[in-house]
């Protein structure tokens, strides 16, 4: 994996679990019965972006970190994510020579 491709996978993780996160704990304005004129009820009041940032990140490093091990130690490669999700032929079966 070179240099490129970890910086997107991490980009991919990050944004994927962000969001996941960003409608958790959300207190929207019908919540607390503070809704302003012209707004729907279920506006964010207080959505605390900043902290899910950062607990995105921290979390998102774990992720990440599983998945680069996972795959540079070789355990699980693209003919065994083929083979799984019943797409393709293995390489070695395919006749073709590399």
């Amino acid at each position: 994996m070179g240099p490129v491709s970890a910086i997107v996978l991490y980009a991919i993780t990050w944004f994927m679990l962000f969001l996941i996160l960003i409608p958790i704990r959300v207190q929207t304005q019908g919540d607390l019965n503070d809704i302003v004129p012209g707004t729907h009820a279920g506006a964010p009041e207080h959505h605390n972006l900043k902290k899910k940032a950062l607990w995105c990140t921290l979390i998102a490093f774990v992720i990440w970190g599983a998945f680069v091990a996972i795959i540079l130690s070789g355990k699980i490669s693209v003919d065994d994510l083929e083979n799984w999700m019943g797409q393709g032929v293995p390489a070695a079966a395919s006749g073709t020579s590399e």
